[in-house]
């Protein structure tokens, strides 16, 4: 007779409980996991519920600093002795009021590769550093993103062609011991947080 029922998985975890967990361990509450999945609260619940049993913690807040990795991960069989040294900035975050408007205007007007969006998330390519952009309703000053171009005065024509608003012509804001000069302009996105063109010449 066959046996009835899902086959056994072979991790700790249930690649939907996988999924679960790492929303978890990423800060997300119950609603926003269910949200971001297209799933109940409910059917997060009980994905964390059974993660908790089977990892043996006694809470959810246990998850958090719960340091498993699947099977197939690659991470698996990582981690040396040798001293950290961190590289080049990988992602910079930035909040957006509307996922939509700030992905025309990031990819359609100032022409970044676009990698990919997922729910209120999208991400695109600033030169090799990942820019990534959450809809969120708070409001609150963010650090200023500078954008190198080659050609300053060129970079401002195109833009303005393509509807960016600087608030000043391209200005020297340093003139450094060796001649080198630093060339900024600055304009605001659609939330009206400032970004920046800057060359150095």
């Amino acid at each position: 007779m066959g046996t009835r029922g899902r086959p056994r998985h072979p991790d700790v975890l249930t690649p939907a409980e996988w999924q679960v967990v790492d929303a978890v361990r990423h800060g997300m509450r119950n609603r926003e996991i269910a949200q971001r999945r297209g799933v109940s609260v409910d059917a997060v619940k009980f994905h964390v519920a059974n993660a908790v049993r089977k990892l043996g913690l006694n809470r959810r807040a246990e998850l958090r600093t719960w340091r498993g990795v699947p099977v197939d991960s690659s991470l698996r069989g990582q981690g040396g002795t040798e001293m950290v040294q961190l590289g080049a900035i990988g992602q910079i975050a930035r909040l957006v009021s509307d996922i939509g408007t700030a992905t025309e205007f990031y990819g359609g007007v100032l022409g970044l590769p676009h990698l990919y969006t997922f729910g209120d998330l999208a991400f695109f390519d600033c030169g090799g550093t990942r820019l990534f952009l959450r809809a969120t309703d708070d409001r609150c000053e963010q650090s200023i993103l500078y954008f190198r171009v080659a050609d300053i005065n060129v970079a401002y024509d195109e833009l303005r062609e393509r509807g960016v608003e600087f608030e000043a012509a391209p200005h020297l804001i340093h003139k450094h011991d060796d001649g080198v000069e630093e060339w900024m302009a600055f304009f605001p996105d659609p939330d009206g947080q400032l970004l920046a063109i800057m060359a150095q010449v």
